[in-house]
């Protein structure tokens, strides 16, 4: 089994663009050697890395989120299933906002499709004499 592998080799073992690698590498999220004809080899273990990031931005970190926690890992050893679990762990409550927002929507599509005015602001039921429109503009009742 290889030690190292190329770029094309870490885009189709992840599944993420031979671009987005060398841009995670530009961020300095993963690393690589050179070979002696210049193109890039990764150490396997850089498949757990990108993992991590593909899995950070499904659940909204930004790159510079990502390079933060990526940052907490160890750089002398390979990542234990611990270090993973205690940097994951923090994003807890995170996902639970996120989980609260989409129950938000979910239950604003219900009450204002449900009754058929699709008027919020003349509804009498879920926005009465436009409270909203007073606290600004956007969708007031998802960013509560």
């Amino acid at each position: 089994m290889d030690k190292v592998l190329t770029i094309n080799q870490i885009s189709q073992r992840s599944g993420v663009a031979s671009s987005a690698l060398r841009y995670y590498e530009q961020l300095g999220l993963i690393t690589s050697e050179r070979a002696g004809s210049g193109h890039r080899r990764y150490p396997r273990s850089v498949l757990r890395r990108i993992a991590f990031i593909v899995f950070a931005q499904r659940i909204g970190l930004s790159l510079e989120e990502i390079g933060a926690e990526l940052a907490k890992l160890p750089i002398d050893r390979v990542p234990t299933r611990r270090d993973w679990t205690r940097l994951s762990g923090a994003w807890t409550e995170r996902i639970d906002r996120q989980i609260a927002q989409l129950q938000r929507l979910k239950t604003g599509l219900s009450q204002c499709i449900g009754c058929g005015c699709l008027s919020i602001d003349r509804c009498r039921l879920a926005n009465p004499a436009d409270r909203a429109g007073r606290a600004g503009p956007g969708a007031r009742y998802l960013l509560e």
